[in-house]
């Protein structure tokens, strides 16, 4: 349709919604890049929306200790999912919250 030019801001915000760590990158680069940079000294778990699923971004951060947990598209099989992990996937106000105050 034409020319777009902007940035998307990636933020990893621990559970007290404070931020942990935050990159800023142009549109056009994917969202799994800057997450391996990202999650460097997280341990334990990390979640994510759809723009995050990657098998090969999974495995890496499985090797480093941290678990990847995304939700699912709608042409994918359903993962079984803990509840505790269901639950923090529903916390993405969170960081909404934390964009507006950004903005």
């Amino acid at each position: 349709m034409g020319w777009f030019y902007g940035f998307k801001l990636h933020l990893v915000v621990n559970h007290h919604g404070e931020i942990v760590a935050a990159k800023v990158t142009t549109g056009n680069v994917h969202d799994t890049q800057p997450i391996r940079e990202l999650a460097e000294g997280l341990a334990d778990k990390l979640y994510g929306d759809k723009g995050y699923l990657s098998k090969a971004l999974e495995a890496d951060l499985l090797d480093k200790g941290v678990s990847l947990i995304t939700t699912v598209r709608k042409n994918m099989k359903e993962k079984a999912i803990s509840l505790w992990d269901r639950a923090m996937l529903s916390r993405r106000y969170i960081i909404e919250t934390i964009n507006q105050a950004i903005i």
